[in-house]
């Protein structure tokens, strides 16, 4: 289960290119896309995924300007309390979207798993990009995994997925939890406020913290959440200059097995309030899909199996999801995992 592994400035919004029309724009229209403006989170790997952005498109459009437009989110600033309990990861959207409807910005860069199964009217996804590592990180500064943990151990995760999974594993662990961007979280492990924590181990390599990681969480025994590790860009429906400068940057092999593991989500009605996982895979013509629903309180799991056309991903998502609610995942959701 356990597997060894081997910044821009800020500006405030209305600050930046206040000629700019804020409504959609023809496909075409080269000169009112000399420059494109992504709207992302202040948090250092925000940054760096929209930098990242930033980089791809630049260079599969020579001659583009791309400029961040930094803001902090009400998921940002909240931090005393869980996600669930302010209103979900949709928080860490909504500022952006806002920002793009004002025309301060054209498009968003998000961790696609953080973005809610259904986006607000409006708004499209042109590009999902190529997907780095999906699985969990195990850090701690003094065990090597889990099953090394001492009876009662602390272990930090935000995450009511990570906990359900943590309960299921280790029954006797103590899951608290755990808030703040990547840094943030290290640095109350390393102050002692933890015994271990659970973090993705994209944000961690992205960010230059691989080192840390004492062991990857994969699947099928640990499954990560949805889309997790992939980067997706926002921007509006309306957009049809944006949209296309941006679906240059589509990578179809990761959009494939991240609708299926959405699809699984949406046909649950799955939110941070319930504990929902998934991973799927892409063998040629062919996916798999591996799902799971928890329960954070008390470890209880169902599980199930798919495979299907990879052609027709939302399918395969939707059979998974109906395995896991004849298996009883229902319950587990009813009770809010």
């Amino acid at each position: 289960m356990c597997r060894k592994t081997s910044a821009p400035g800020d500006r405030r919004i209305g600050d930046s290119h206040p000629d700019r029309p804020g409504a959609g724009r023809a496909l075409g229209d080269n000169a009112a896309m000399d420059t494109l403006r992504i709207a992302t989170r202040k948090s250092p790997l925000a940054l760096w995924q929209s930098e990242h952005v930033a980089a791809r498109l630049r260079a599969a459009h020579p001659g583009l300007q791309v400029e961040l437009v930094p803001m902090s989110t009400r998921g940002d600033e909240v931090l005393d309390r869980s996600l669930a309990a302010i209103g979900g990861k949709g928080l860490f959207l909504k500022e952006l979207e806002l920002a793009m409807l004002r025309g301060e910005a054209d498009c968003a860069v998000h961790s696609l798993k953080d973005v809610p199964m259904d986006l607000e009217p409006g708004f499209a996804l042109p590009a999902v990009l190529p997907r780095a590592d999906h699985a969990d990180a195990f850090v701690s500064a003094r065990f090597a995994g889990l099953d090394a943990l001492p009876p009662g151990a602390r272990v930090g995760t935000s995450s009511l997925r990570r906990q359900a999974q943590l309960r299921a594993r280790r029954p006797d662990l103590q899951a608290i939890d755990l808030r703040g961007n990547v840094n943030t979280r290290l640095a109350k492990l390393d102050a002692g406020d933890y015994d271990a924590i659970v973090l993705a181990c994209a944000g961690l390599q992205r960010l230059g913290f691989e080192a840390r990681i004492r062991c990857r969480l994969d699947a099928p025994d640990w499954l990560p959440a949805p889309a997790q590790g992939a980067i997706a860009i926002e921007c509006r429906g309306d957009d049809a200059a944006t949209r296309a400068l941006c679906a240059a940057l589509d990578d179809a092999g990761t959009r494939v097995c991240v609708e299926a593991e959405r699809a699984m989500n949406r046909a649950l009605h799955g939110s941070c309030h319930v504990p929902v996982a998934a991973y799927a895979q892409r063998e040629g013509a062919r996916l798999r899909l591996h799902g799971l629903v928890g329960s954070a309180a008390d470890g209880r799991s169902v599980r199930a199996f798919g495979e299907g056309d990879a052609a027709t991903p939302a399918r395969l998502g939707e059979q998974v999801a109906r395995r896991l609610l004849e298996q009883g995942a229902a319950a587990l959701i009813a009770a809010g995992g």
